[in-house]
């Protein structure tokens, strides 16, 4: 029975005409499926239906969303992201290959985060191990380069949670570094972070009350119901990089993904090391928010889920 399924051109690209036409005839294609996005229940035989490629340096898996979360699209992550999600929700070690091996130039790993004109002026993100609490949080080593002097090395922690918004419940992220981060080449020894990300187009926040504004290009990584990366424009164009990587893809909270499936935008919101804290409740991570806020130390962006 023909499937209600959406098949973009890169999809199709990747995968070839033969099997994007057998996916749309019924063939390959699953009736009933988990939403890799929102991880609720769809068919492809009664709603429009996304097909979504994660492509590795070695494999390639096929993966379907609702059409109404994430567009069809070929989604780049690492090989280790790739099985580790696959493992995540079939128990297996090793992630089928849908499509033939991808060769690992072709989707080469995320350049350092470009300053606004050269050198780099932040570094790229090393994976770490995550932890969880009430609300969860993944740290991600970040190792500067050049030859800046560094006291020791400072840990990118990503911290999950609801945050009301006016009236409305929001899904939010908030990195929080745990060692001040220096511009690399810098002779000074301040953190430089809240400095760095607002130079790439993070805005002040005074006021939680109202959500921070768009950053263009910029946008939020989910995939079977967990986060994998925040992504950044690329230098010079082209397909978006990763800003942020979990080590293991990072779980996410019922509300949070139902709070996500409604707005299709994240709260991303950042404060310079020491200044948020272990929270281990949602209401206070709010009120750390509110005296960051306060301080003049918070900055945020909305973004929306990538690929939309």
């Amino acid at each position: 029975m023909p499937r209600m399924l959406d098949v973009s051109n890169d999809v199709r690209a990747e995968i070839g005409d033969e099997e994007a036409d057998r996916l749309l005839a019924g063939d390959n294609a699953p009736g009933a499926y988990d939403c890799t996005s929102c991880r609720t229940p769809g068919n492809t035989e009664q709603e429009r239906t996304s097909t979504v490629l994660f492509v590795g340096q070695e494999t390639a898996v096929l993966a379907f969303a609702h059409a109404t979360c994430v567009p069809s699209q070929v989604v780049p992550v690492s090989e280790d992201q790739l099985r580790g999600a696959v493992r995540s929700i079939t128990g297996e070690d090793t992630a089928p290959s849908y499509a033939p091996p991808v060769p690992a130039a072709a989707h080469a790993s995320a350049p350092h985060f470009p300053a606004p004109a050269a050198p780099p002026a932040y570094p790229a993100p090393s994976p770490a191990s995550p932890a969880t609490a009430s609300h969860t949080s993944a740290p991600s080593g970040h190792s500067p380069s050049g030859q800046a002097p560094v006291a020791q090395q400072a840990v990118l922690g990503v911290t999950s949670g609801v945050v009301l918004v006016g009236q409305e419940a929001r899904p939010a992220l908030v990195v929080e570094p745990t060692a001040p981060i220096i511009r690399p080449g810098s002779a000074g020894h301040g953190d430089e972070f809240l400095q760095l990300l607002s130079e790439q187009g993070f805005a002040p926040v005074v006021d939680l009350g109202r959500p921070p504004a768009p950053n263009p290009g910029w946008s939020v990584l989910l995939a079977m119901g967990r986060l994998h990366a925040v992504l950044m424009p690329a230098p010079g164009g082209g397909r978006p990089v990763a800003w942020w990587q979990a080590h293991s893809p990072m779980p996410l909270s019922e509300g949070w993904r139902s709070a996500v499936g409604r707005s299709q935008k994240v709260l991303v919101y950042a404060a310079a090391a020491g200044t948020i804290g272990t929270q281990p409740r949602e209401d206070q991570l709010r009120a750390a928010l509110d005296r960051a806020a306060a301080r003049g130390a918070l900055v945020g962006a909305s973004m929306p889920l990538a690929g939309t």
